[in-house]
């Protein structure tokens, strides 16, 4: 393997882990002796420096960051500031309606009732602050799960959970047994009604 091909590697690994990675975790993820993988840290490190990159790499232990340069941080948060004020999408209003409705729940039960991948968008409503990680549950691979926070309910201008309004077609919670039989259509008639419940409008002005 060329160093510029291990180079860019060990430089794609650390941008999509974004959490500190190991120099082992590296290696072995990019196929590069630890050794290497180190030597060529360095020489991104060096990289940043000398082309005056917005990136550099934090060093913690024997871990390694990739991240944004110190002196541009204003930057960077008022454009997340910008992102987080951004009104949610409609997949992302069903997604929140879902867990609502049914939370502490996990990915995969959100997925399963819309009928569609929806973990960029469940992130999405963690950066925004409307839901949070409630714990993982006793099941195989410990999911984690999932409920709104106070930022939801003052975004929607509600005192409790108690004060959601109820849901046309049933009361209570879904359960994953529930979802048995469910077609296609339903599924997203459902998520579509759950949505509704909870008013698009009310979403216009999320802020920090």
């Amino acid at each position: 393997m060329e160093i510029v091909e291990g180079m860019a590697i060990i430089e794609a690994i650390l941008f999509a882990y974004a959490d500190p990675i190991t120099i082992d975790k590296l290696s072995e993820a990019s196929g590069i002796d630890p050794d290497t993988a180190a030597k060529i840290i360095s020489q991104l490190e060096r990289r940043y420096s000398v082309i005056g990159s917005g990136l550099r790499i934090i060093r913690l232990d024997n871990a390694f960051q990739l991240s944004t340069q110190e002196e541009l941080s204003s930057y960077v948060k008022a454009a997340l500031d910008t992102h987080k004020q951004t009104p949610l999408s409609q997949a992302a209003l069903e997604c929140l309606a879902v867990i609502a409705y049914n939370q502490p729940v996990t990915k995969g039960f959100v997925e399963q009732i819309r009928g569609i991948d929806s973990s960029g968008v469940v992130n999405t409503l963690v950066e925004k602050g409307l839901i949070e990680e409630a714990g993982r549950l006793e099941l195989p691979g410990r999911p984690i799960a999932y409920r709104t926070t106070d930022t939801f309910l003052r975004c929607f201008g509600l005192n409790s959970l108690e004060n959601l309004p109820p849901l046309p077609a049933q009361e209570g919670q879904l359960s994953l047994d529930e979802l048995d039989g469910i077609n296609q259509q339903e599924i997203d008639e459902q998520a579509e009604q759950l949505a509704g419940q909870l008013g698009i409008e009310a979403l216009d002005d999320i802020d920090d």
